[in-house]
């Protein structure tokens, strides 16, 4: 598959990806909001928090290093047979995770109050059988994203999140008592729709002829379980060389992408409620890195992984595809950079009443509106690193990684020390300055590994991140007419002056979009050509 080819596929992932998501999101989202009148915010700390954080911890460090070894481009060629053999090591991983995880919540941790939140003990073992569950996929999931099967991965996890919402929707309002038991089936039913969404696809795709037109490496079900290869060894040890050096990165990786909910978990800085609170928060605030940064940044780093041979500078690959890629990097910067000033710029303004929208006194009292703020700015680091980190994950060697874990390792401790100290100063506004702080460093660490790998070569994809200076000032304006907007209009005077507050925001907004179309020109033509699925048919 030649790059012109992979950019096709790997953008049209990301549209579909990001289309589809904000589609069944939005569904969740108000299910969501429907679900806070009829749940206290501890319970919502415990599920949000304490739970949830074991089923990412267990998943998280089960598979993505796996996903990323088996989805770069070292293994050209490879036999899938082997590949398989490999992915399914996440299971007894898994296991071996599930069981030091499930003692570590049952007996260090302190346990919720029994009174006020049963059903905890029972509910750590149903939380850790759903995420075996959905380990169970993984092989599936590496297939279809290796072969560029683009609409499967959004699919799958969007029925799951909707059956989810609503399991979790209709045993609230019906059930209410049962308390951790409903959050626990919930969990259950979105591993399970995860797990029969891929089953049932591979049923149906393989030995069919849109697999033979994508010359899929394999013909029946019996394929996809552990087999003996003939006249080789049973795994491709390359991979599994590099398998073992993004475990050591991924366990690293985790502790800064959950940091927070670890501190807020081990050492109890906070209460159930703030906690619960805090997630709240952070969810609305990630929604859009949700919808649109976390699509772009998987889709593009199979892309960036297929084009680029690992280890080599700019000047040693081929020249063909590094322009492609350097042309590509830019314009991705461009766009996460847009996004996320534009949600700075406007997020500082309309916190208090995007919360109290969502879910009235209960988020926008208190700290709520003052953690959003904060967020509105995390979401521009968000945005930049996981397009840096997408480019140099692609692009470093083995070597490289294994340096880069020592990188990782000293930020995961720096990331720990601060949360602790600046949440004790700050409260939930300290787990947010203490991520922008580890977001930055991070940043400036992909930076500076981008700049050595162009440096040699006329392409300069960090351009990307230099906005023009008009969309800039527009930007500066609108942030302090919203301000001023907020303070005159917003939020204890009636419906009436909060639409009025809205709809300056909306002329903002419209001023701001007009200023990109007249000055970004080359990153509009980016978009229509190769982020709008209609554009991209038109184009292909």
């Amino acid at each position: 598959m030649g790059s012109e080819e992979v950019l096709k596929s790997a953008s049209a992932l990301a549209s579909y990806s990001v289309l589809l998501q904000v589609m069944f999101r939005l569904l969740t989202f108000f299910l969501n909001a429907f679900t806070l009148r009829f749940v206290s915010k501890e319970l919502i700390g415990v599920v949000n928090v304490r739970l949830m954080l074991l089923y990412t911890t267990l998943v998280f460090l089960s598979r993505e290093a796996f996903r990323r070894a088996c989805l770069s481009g070292e293994g050209a060629g490879r036999d899938w047979r082997q590949v398989i053999n490999l992915l399914w090591l996440t299971l007894p991983l898994g296991c071996l995770w599930g069981v030091l995880l499930v003692c570590v919540w049952w007996w260090l941790l302190q346990a919720p109050d029994p009174q006020t939140i049963p059903h905890y003990v029972p509910a750590v073992g149903i939380f850790c059988l759903a995420a075996l569950t959905e380990l169970l996929a993984e092989p599936l999931w590496v297939l279809a994203h290796a072969h560029m099967l683009v609409r499967l991965k959004v699919v799958a996890e969007s029925l799951a999140m909707i059956a989810k919402c609503v399991v979790t929707v209709l045993m609230v309002v019906s059930a209410p008592q049962w308390g951790l038991y409903i959050f626990s089936a919930a969990q259950c039913v979105y591993a399970g729709f995860l797990l029969l969404c891929y089953v049932v696809y591979f049923l149906h795709f393989l030995g069919s002829e849109e697999a033979e037109k994508k010359a899929f490496p394999l013909h029946n079900i019996s394929q996809l379980l552990p087999t003996k290869v003939n006249g080789q060894p049973l795994i491709n040890w390359k991979l599994a060389t590099l398998t073992w050096s993004f475990f050591k990165q991924s366990f690293l990786k985790q502790i800064l992408t959950e940091g927070e909910r670890y501190v807020m978990t081990f050492l109890n800085v906070l209460n159930f409620g703030d906690q619960g609170v805090y997630d709240i928060v952070n969810n609305l605030g990630s929604m859009v890195a949700r919808f649109l940064f976390l699509p772009i940044e998987e889709s593009f780093y199979v892309f960036f992984a297929k084009v680029l041979e690992r280890g080599q500078n700019a000047q040693q690959q081929k020249q063909e595809e590094i322009s492609i890629a350097a042309d590509v990097l830019e314009c991705l910067l461009k766009l996460v950079l847009l996004v996320g000033l534009i949600i700075t710029a406007f997020g500082y303004s309309y916190s208090h009443l995007a919360l109290d929208m969502y879910g009235g006194e209960l988020l926008s009292s208190g700290t709520g509106p003052s953690l959003l703020q904060c967020y509105s700015f995390y979401v521009l680091l968000l945005a930049v690193n996981g397009v840096t980190e997408c480019f140099v994950f692609a692009a470093m060697s083995k070597e490289e990684v294994d340096r880069y874990n020592l990188v990782m390792l000293a930020l995961s401790a720096s990331f720990l020390l601060l949360s602790y100290w600046l949440t004790w100063l700050f409260g939930g506004v300290g787990f947010i300055l203490a991520n922008c702080c580890n977001m930055g460093l991070r940043i400036m660490h992909s930076i500076i590994y981008i700049h050595r790998f162009f440096q040699h070569s006329d392409h300069t994809p960090l351009a990307g991140l230099r906005p023009h200076p008009a969309l800039l000032i527009t930007l500066v304006i609108s942030s302090v007419l919203t301000a001023f907007s907020e303070r005159m209009f917003c939020c204890d005077h009636g419906w009436f002056l909060r639409l009025a507050h809205i709809t300056t925001g909306a002329v903002c907004l419209l001023a701001v979009v007009t200023v990109v179309f007249l000055t970004e020109t080359r990153l509009v033509q980016f978009i229509r050509t190769q982020l709008l699925p209609k554009y991209s048919k038109k184009h292909t």
